[in-house]
């Protein structure tokens, strides 16, 4: 069998042959990576991909005297073999667009909750300090003449270290990606040199994907065990048992928390804070690092946007950054407890809470900063963690005095045994509304709304589309208000 040892092939590929996993996009003499992933199998587009001109097939080692292979090198490619297809499609990306020596200085943001708002903060926060950044995250790609949606968190391999190499040749000097667990487990920023990194928290999300929470922490530390330059440049949050764990890992951490340095963790490296205020107007904390002390005011709403302010400024501590200010002028995330201005001057705000946790904590932030009452209009996703359905329904119960239950994404599901999932959480609730139509019921909920009332619209946040039986279609949460009460 004519084959390349896999050694030679990631030669050829930093001399700038390329490589891909997508039949789709298959080059005259590139290289084909056979993946086998939980929806999709490479290995049923080798014959394709070699049609189409691939001159090198990468398959997993298990497959090296299959028929297969035999076919590819009939067809003319040359077979290489790898133990893990996913981890050589990770390496070789990085190998073609030669991002180990990249002049970008790469930061990555972890956790359930918070990673957009975070990446924000540090973008705001490097800006301010005049280096020009780009962003990989749930809300876009961006940097330096470039913007685009992002469809994943976090993209593929190939898609990761391209945009990398886009950003360096575009003259960013830093890049902030927010990095999910999913990408983690499937490896596709195994290759990428973090210079540092920062955990938010870690609740119950995407157990459809990895089972338990056990296994759910496992991918997310794999940043951190895996990153040889993640050494002091490193921020975990201590009031999380997830972050202590962390921080066990990695003893050089800084720690952060509006709590003094728990056993174990270095008081010299522990970020303390006190809350100062938290209303309609926004926070103010003042932190303790070392021998210093410093107030900021933002105009951020909620106890879990302190968090997020502390969070990025124990990864600056990390970093040697001493100077915070900037963050003051920071006004928020789209689709991040956003407010929807409107013709009636409802106070009407859109979040992207989809999860337990972040539904109660907008919640909360909601409720602390004095209105009359919250209606919260919620949905589940439909292909998803079908545990925390009922939980999120126990969430607004416990925190809304209506709780309004429509569709949010159903994928592929019925809509009506996702509102059934949910039902139960529901079962303390004040008053319960039920709608499939999420427009409809948005309209509903705000036929409800009094001048000193709030309504809160989780879920989709920044999302302009909304998922029904496999298709996409257009739908944003902000227009349909502004459409209901004008702009």
């Amino acid at each position: 069998m004519r084959e390349l040892s896999y050694g030679a092939l990631r030669k050829q590929v930093g001399l700038g042959l390329a490589v891909t996993a997508d039949s789709r996009t298959v080059q005259t003499g590139c290289v084909f990576v056979a993946v086998q992933g939980a929806s999709e199998d490479g290995t049923r587009y080798v014959s394709q991909a070699v049609e189409k001109g691939a001159g090198f097939v990468l398959l997993a080692e298990t497959l090296r005297d299959s028929e297969l292979a035999r076919s590819a090198e009939d067809q003319g490619a040359c077979c290489v073999f790898h133990e893990n297809p996913r981890y050589a499609l990770s390496e070789l990306a990085s190998d073609h667009y030669h991002t180990l020596t990249t002049p970008l200085t790469i930061l990555a943001v972890t956790g359930t909750n918070g990673k957009t708002t975070c990446a924000y903060l540090l973008e705001q926060l490097f800006s301010a300090m005049g280096k020009k950044v780009g962003v990989l995250g749930t809300v876009s790609y961006r940097w330096p003449g470039h913007c685009e949606p992002a469809p994943l968190t976090t993209p593929g391999p190939l898609e990761v270290h391209a945009s990398l190499a886009a950003m360096a040749s575009a003259g960013a000097e830093v890049c902030i990606m927010e990095v999910s667990s999913h990408a983690l487990a499937q490896d596709r920023v195994r290759h990428v040199p973090f210079a540092g990194a920062c955990f938010t928290n870690l609740t119950q999300d995407h157990l459809d994907f990895h089972g338990n929470m056990e296994d759910y922490f496992a991918a997310k530390a794999l940043l951190f065990t895996q990153t040889p330059k993640l050494t002091k440049a490193v921020a975990t949050n201590a009031e999380d048992a997830y972050g202590l764990r962390l921080q066990k890992l990695c003893p050089q951490a800084w720690t952060y928390g509006f709590c003094p340095a728990p056993a174990g963790c270095d008081p010299a490296r522990h970020l303390q804070a006190e809350l100062l205020e938290h209303g309609t107007s926004g926070v103010g904390i003042r932190m303790h690092a070392g021998d210093r002390t410093w107030e900021l005011h933002s105009p951020l709403i909620g106890r879990f946007n302190a968090d997020n302010l502390l969070t990025v400024q124990a990864l600056g501590l990390a970093l040697g950054i001493t100077d915070f200010q900037a963050l003051e002028g920071f006004a928020g995330v789209p689709g991040r407890l956003e407010r929807v201005d409107n013709a009636r001057n409802l106070h009407v705000f859109v979040d992207y809470a989809h999860t337990p946790d972040a539904l109660v904590n907008v919640l909360q932030a909601l409720r602390g900063a004095g209105f009359k009452r919250i209606v919260t209009v919620f949905g589940c996703g439909g292909n998803r963690d079908r545990a925390k359905r009922p939980l999120m329904g126990e969430a607004v119960a416990r925190y809304s005095d209506v709780a309004v239950l429509t569709s949010d994404n159903p994928r592929f599901e019925k809509p009506a045994d996702i509102l059934a999932d949910v039902m139960p959480g529901l079962a303390t609730a004040k008053e319960v509304l039920v709608d499939e139509d999420r427009a409809s019921a948005t309209a509903k909920a705000l036929e409800l709304l009094g001048p000193d009332d709030c309504l809160l619209i989780a879920g989709k946040g920044h999302e302009d589309y909304q998922i029904v039986n496999g298709v996409k279609r257009h739908y944003s949460d902000q227009e349909t208000v502004r459409t209901l009460l004008g702009a």
